[in-house]
């Protein structure tokens, strides 16, 4: 999986960024899960690379998909319409699956880029590599679903040479997965990995700390700008930086259990205790301001010793101790 990375790494960076490498010649067909907001962004950037070697074949949503019977790429300017007037329904993936496994005998090439959030798609991981389908994804739920998913994900890539690129999923596509696979490759030893790995609660916490602002009113504004989910508990349970710890420790061959959990390693979450258990996001919202004191007696603490407070993840690779919460840290600090 991690040796034959390459492969596919420059197709999707072509999707992304629009250079074509001299050794992309035949052509990729790509099979497009989710067409929500990551994956409607995915066929916009498509269609302004507009390369021909790239061709998206299948596009699902969660009830609907549409392909051709010849597999020719789909018009994606036209998706949205081509979707609804010329779609299927479908109740399971595996009736998408029969019609992968048909096509990649004739062509090989084929790549699911799984732009979902859900556990569905990535239960079908495994197989998928088995027929030589290989997968791009941001969708963290598989490669920090349960140990043994990871390792049936990593054999089935290794035994049929197919590949899984996971990039996306810690560090907005920034070559964090790729820099750990060569380090660990390479024989390198990392010692510890730190950093804060939620570009939500990094904007939560940066206004936060610069000012008087109230904790709820920062958490509020940040889910009016779009930075939070649409429950912001979401974001506060500390649960997605759990999962790209695990994806980082994994990386570089820790068995870390999945998916995360306080049982598993010390995850801080940041929602008070009586309100983990409301209806709604909004519910949530309301009675944040209740709890604002704790916040600021915690900012202030930090103030006095000349610290801000970061949302921060780390692995500590010799002891294989792993923590995900609120730390407090001096402003040039590597970590911050």
């Amino acid at each position: 999986m991690v040796k034959t990375i390459e492969k596919w790494r420059q197709p999707i960076r072509i999707a992304i960024i629009g250079i074509s490498p001299p050794t992309l010649s035949a052509v990729q067909l790509l099979i497009l899960i989710g067409c929500g907001l990551v994956g409607s962004a995915l066929i916009a950037q498509l269609c302004d690379v507009g390369d021909g070697n790239l061709q998206v074949v299948l596009i699902a949503s969660s009830k609907r998909f549409l392909v051709y019977s010849d597999f020719h790429g789909i018009d994606l300017p036209l998706w949205k319409r081509l979707l609804c007037d010329d779609g299927k329904d479908y109740s399971h993936f595996s009736e998408i699956q029969e019609i992968l496994y048909r096509a990649s005998g004739n062509d090989p090439a084929l790549l699911v880029v799984d732009c979902t959030a859900s556990d569905a798609i990535p239960s079908h991981y495994e197989d998928l590599l088995n027929h030589r389908v290989s997968i791009a994804t941001p969708n963290k739920k598989g490669v920090s679903g349960t140990l043994d998913l990871w390792r049936g994900i990593v054999r089935s890539a290794s035994r049929a040479e197919a590949i899984v690129y996971y990039e996306a999923t810690v560090g907005a596509g920034l070559p964090v997965i790729s820099t750990l696979q060569d380090l660990y490759e390479s024989k390198d030893q990392v010692r510890k990995i730190e950093g804060i790995f939620s570009g939500t609660l990094s904007y939560i916490f940066n206004e936060f700390s610069s000012g008087t602002v109230k904790f709820s009113q920062v958490v509020k504004e940040a889910k009016q700008k779009g930075y939070t989910e649409p429950d912001p508990r979401d974001d506060l349970n500390g649960m997605d930086v759990a999962r790209k710890l695990t994806i980082l420790g994994r990386t570089i061959g820790m068995d870390i259990e999945g998916p995360p959990s306080p049982n598993i390693f010390p995850i801080d979450s940041l929602i008070p205790s009586v309100l983990v258990n409301v209806k709604s996001g909004d519910e949530f919202l309301a009675g944040l301001p209740a709890h604002d004191a704790e916040f600021d007696e915690k900012r202030e603490a930090a103030k006095k010793e000349g610290k801000v407070l970061r949302y921060v993840g780390s692995i500590d690779v010799p002891t294989g101790t792993i923590k995900v919460g609120l730390e407090t840290y001096h402003l040039r600090h590597d970590a911050i």
